[in-house]
């Protein structure tokens, strides 16, 4: 193993001289041209290293722009199943209980809940019955008593979860000549207790869209 090593040493030794022998003996145009030779080869070898480093960069900022894109969508469909009621919510807002109230009332109240920053809500009967109230619910009053949310059947003491600012919405609730004055004129009632989490737990199925297309 020493001699291979030995004789490999003297191989690369005696070719190193060579090399230098054959560059001392060499001429003055020859010397001129392996120099330029190996400029443009640095030259390209610089530009290429130029060019993978902008290609990791941008690489990088597309893998960058891709997450924050992916984390995007995920935020914005999260917000859109809140909207639409397809997923629960919970945050900070407000539990409101309303007794002898009609359809008419609990619309308002929806509206005034609406406009004063609430953003998820669901309406609880007494009779044990939920539903998520989004953009297209409706009241009507039923027969017999009661109220009719998005054709289900209501009855008795109505408890509404809001999430959304607590102090904004009791305000707006209770201004002169609003909600809460309007069912006290009607010998019903309103109470509202601040929550620091509600839980909107009822959910709705995905409308399928029959006619609407996004526009690309």
């Amino acid at each position: 193993m020493l001699l291979a090593l030995l004789g490999f040493t003297l191989v690369v030794q005696l070719r190193s001289n060579d090399a230098d022998h054959g560059l001392a003996t060499a001429r003055q145009e020859d010397l001129v041209r392996i120099l330029s030779d190996l400029e443009a080869q640095d030259s390209r070898l610089l530009s290429e290293i130029q060019a993978l480093e902008t290609t990791r960069q941008q690489l990088n900022s597309g893998v960058q722009g891709r997450e924050a894109a992916l984390a995007e969508a995920s935020k914005r469909s999260e917000e859109l199943g809140l909207l639409a009621g397809t997923v629960p919510g919970r945050g900070p807002g407000l539990e409101i209980t309303l007794q002898r109230v009609k359809a008419s009332d609990i619309l308002n109240t929806v509206q005034e809940l609406r406009g004063s920053g609430g953003e998820v809500m669901q309406l609880n009967g007494e009779n044990g019955v939920a539903v998520r109230v989004v953009a297209q619910t409706y009241f009507v009053d039923a027969q017999g008593g009661g109220i009719i949310a998005d054709g289900v059947h209501l009855t008795g003491t109505f408890r509404l979860l809001v999430i959304g600012p607590a102090a904004t919405m009791s305000t707006a609730l209770q201004i002169p000549g609003g909600v809460v004055a309007s069912v006290k004129n009607d010998d019903g009632s309103v109470t509202m207790d601040s929550r620091s989490m509600v839980e909107v737990t009822e959910v709705r199925k995905a409308t399928a869209l029959q006619y609407a297309r996004p526009v690309s």
